[in-house]
């Protein structure tokens, strides 16, 4: 499949249905060529339902809404006079968070009435559930914050690293946290005891993170190839070099996916292109040769079979692998 769009996508997942296009028009877009209009104003962020079926979207129009194929889009949550700039589900717990301006809240997928509102000094940049769905994540300025996602009245425990951080990560093992930062870095902390992570060397912004081989890799965009980091055994990527594969000094890996249970990574370059790689493996099998506009989205369905992909332009297409 391949399609343009008449405005720019936002992100792309793969759920039951299939492809799930997020746009900047307010819209989204399915597989089939289903079209649901849901917010006024454009996507800001989205991510699967913790249930499988469809996508959680977050609008300029301050709404979080629940978007899936024949069902009529659910509003779930409100932010009076605020962009919902980050989400993020977990299907261990059903709840999904999100920020808008200072303030993270959270909400429950199966309980309406469910909602925590935490408030931050600076505006919350990222947000990430751990991997039992139990703790919340968030990146601001100065660092990070955790957050119980149920308890009401806490205060949170925050990890200090100067600078702006603009995205957050849990490791699958739940043992690092990994930020994105303005400078052109990731910054990280192991938070059995707080010890920092420094890593960098990137040529641009890191937008995209993702693991896999069981957890053992973390893959990121930002550089002339995709950027690889060991995180097997208890220490991850303290003491070691990063790895890059790909590497093409004519373009930038803008955004990289795959699954944690996979061994194949797929990434879409500056240049359009985009290309599938095993890291123990040779060479690169590229799923989209063609040269176009920057790869905006892209992501791998839960059994590594399908690559989904979007560029700047509106271009978008789903390639099997």
């Amino acid at each position: 499949m391949q399609t343009t769009f008449d405005a720019q996508i936002t992100a792309v997942f793969f759920d039951r249905s299939g492809a799930v296009f997020a746009l900047g028009d307010g819209s989204v877009r399915f597989e089939d060529g289903r079209r649901i209009d849901v917010h006024d104003g454009a996507i800001l962020c989205a991510v699967p339902h913790p249930s499988g079926d469809g996508i959680v979207t977050g609008g300029d129009d301050g709404k979080v809404v629940h978007v899936s194929h024949g069902e009529a889009p659910v509003t779930l949550a409100t932010s009076k006079g605020q962009w919902i700039d980050a989400i993020d589900a977990s299907a261990e717990t059903g709840l999904i968070a999100f920020s808008s301006g200072r303030t993270l809240s959270v909400i429950d997928a199966k309980d309406a009435a469910f909602r925590r509102d935490f408030q931050h000094e600076r505006t919350v940049s990222g947000v990430a559930f751990d991997p039992k769905g139990r703790r919340i994540a968030t990146s601001t300025y100065g660092g990070a914050a955790l957050w119980f996602a149920r308890i009401a009245e806490q205060k949170p425990t925050f990890l200090k690293w100067a600078g702006s951080h603009l995205s957050v990560t849990f490791s699958p093992d739940g043992a690092f946290l990994i930020t994105g930062m303005q400078d052109n870095q990731l910054h990280g902390w192991r938070l059995k005891d707080q010890r920092n992570l420094r890593m960098g060397g990137y040529a641009a912004k890191v937008k995209s993170v993702s693991f896999l081989s069981g957890g053992q890799l973390m893959a990121t965009s930002g550089a002339q190839g995709a950027v690889l980091w060991p995180f097997a055994g208890s220490n991850g990527p303290m003491g070691r070099e990063a790895t890059e594969i790909g590497y093409d000094q004519n373009s930038l890996v803008t955004v990289v996916a795959s699954t944690p249970k996979a061994g194949v990574l797929a990434a879409g370059l500056s240049d359009g292109r985009v290309w599938l790689a095993d890291p123990a493996g040779q060479g690169l099998n590229f799923l989209r040769a063609a040269k176009g506009a920057p790869i905006v989205a892209l992501a791998m369905s839960p059994d590594a079979a399908r690559v989904a992909w979007a560029d700047e332009d509106g271009e978008a297409g789903i390639l099997t692998v």
